[in-house]
């Protein structure tokens, strides 16, 4: 990410982020592996308001960016290497411990992230299949599922994913005011079958179908593009 970050420059702009440059992307990520951190060390078991996240804010000084960038990061690491696993803290998807949680949901929010800054200079990520399944297991049963989602169809749909180079596989039923995702691919409107890492970056909205094998109602891909960002 911070070897990206430096090859484009802080000033480009990212076509995966419409409105951001590589400084913001900087900013933001490097604040939120400082947030992150922050309930692991201290224990804390409520969000941060709002006017309480001044604390993990980026330097003004562009020079001085992915140098803050690569310390919070350092920190998080050693932070989530070191951590007891009984530790407590606030969470806000399902997970097998507050650790785990927050070691899962920062590796992908880093991830998808390099993605972005990668895209500057035309680079592309390849992870290894088992993480880039978990991301994907990770964005549909933690938040599309979640009970409130902009993701709806009236009348519903449904779009099967799978995996060809891991045994990982999901089918995602889109209602008029719920979701619900289901281990396997079933019969459905749409299946998308590829590769683990093309899957991910599809799903997360980072790149286009091409690569993948689709099959069914294209208009179901469609509805994913408009309504699922996170």
């Amino acid at each position: 990410m911070a070897d990206a970050a430096e090859r484009a420059g802080v000033d480009t702009e990212i076509p995966a982020c419409p409105g951001w440059r590589i400084r913001d992307l900087l900013g933001h990520l490097g604040g939120v592996h400082r947030w992150a951190a922050s309930y692991v060390t201290t224990g804390r078991n409520e969000p941060f308001r709002r006017d309480g996240l001044a604390e993990f804010a980026a330097p003004d000084a562009d020079d001085a960016l992915v140098g803050w960038f690569r310390e919070g990061h350092r920190a998080l690491v050693d932070t989530l290497a070191s951590a007891d696993e009984s530790v407590t803290c606030w969470t806000f998807l399902p997970a097998p411990s507050p650790l785990a949680f927050w070691a899962r949901r920062q590796a992908h929010e880093t991830a998808i992230h390099r993605a972005d800054a990668e895209s500057v200079t035309g680079g592309v990520p390849d992870w290894d299949p088992e993480f880039a399944a978990d991301g994907v297991d990770e964005l549909l049963n933690g938040f599309v599922s979640r009970p409130r989602g902009r993701l709806v169809a009236d009348p519903p749909r449904s779009m099967a994913v799978a995996a060809t180079d891991v045994d990982a596989a999901w089918t995602i039923m889109i209602g008029p005011d719920s979701r619900r995702v289901d281990p396997g691919a079933d019969a459905a409107d749409l299946t998308l079958t590829g590769r683990a890492n093309d899957l991910y970056l599809m799903l997360w909205n980072r790149r286009g179908a091409d690569g993948l094998d689709v099959r069914g109602d294209r208009a179901v891909l469609d509805l994913w593009r408009q309504q699922a960002r996170i």
